[in-house]
């Protein structure tokens, strides 16, 4: 039970936040050019509960990977539908992995103030926590900027390419979304092991090139981070 409020704590923020702000960029995007939908439905808002779904939510906390509920978005009142569909797909991962190389800046400085007193218990007890947050931020930025990369509709990833295809094209690959979340939730849920075949090569390398080794083996030891069992480093 204290494992399990100490993940809580640690994952929570972080996770709330880089859903939140993937969507909000989704609706903030299509507002810029010409869709108020989520405006009007008061999804461009960083309060987090405006934008939960609870089975995606528990997800996150279960397996690592989860979901929001979508911002809504008519792509017909767009002012140029088709091209306008690339930047709004494209503006939740893209926000994830600004996310990530933040909290990954962040992480680097306080590690670095960490090794100036490593001897110092009331600086390691401040410090840790909060390194441990910013090391989930990055992980999960990561992830869900990769796994809403795979170019399936409906994810953003299947939403680009839907964009970039010829017309012909697009239209019979955008049906594609009617059963692509359902084979994609199967999929989270029975065969994860299926899914980080995708996402782990591009995560550890995300992981590698913002964090790096020094920061990696600051946060195994001296952060309470094997304990948890949330990352895959």
């Amino acid at each position: 039970m204290e494992n399990f409020f100490l993940k809580l704590s640690v994952m929570l923020v972080p996770a709330l936040m880089a859903i939140t702000c993937h969507e909000v960029s989704h609706g903030f995007i299509a507002d810029r050019f010409g869709d108020r939908t989520a405006r009007y439905m008061g999804r461009l808002t960083l309060n987090p509960l405006k934008h939960l779904d609870v089975i995606g939510t528990l997800m996150v906390f279960l397996i690592g990977i989860g979901w929001a509920k979508p911002v809504p978005v008519n792509f017909n009142n767009l002012r140029h539908p088709k091209r306008d569909m690339i930047w709004v797909g494209a503006a939740g991962p893209i926000t994830n992995f600004i996310l990530a190389t933040l909290s990954a800046m962040l992480l680097r400085g306080l590690v670095a103030f960490g090794t100036v007193a490593p001897g110092d218990a009331m600086v390691q007890m401040f410090i840790n926590p909060i390194a441990l947050m910013l090391a989930f931020s990055v992980y999960i930025n990561l992830v869900l900027a990769i796994f809403n990369l795979i170019p399936v509709p409906p994810l953003d990833g299947g939403r680009v390419m839907v964009g970039l295809l010829p017309y012909r094209q697009s239209v019979a690959y955008a049906g594609v979304e009617r059963y692509g979340m359902i084979v994609i939730l199967l999929i989270v849920i029975f065969f994860p092991r299926i899914l980080s075949y995708v996402i782990a090569p591009p995560l550890y390398f995300g992981l590698n090139v913002l964090i790096g080794p020094k920061v990696m083996g600051y946060l195994v030891h001296s952060t309470s981070l094997q304990q948890l069992g949330i990352f895959p480093f």
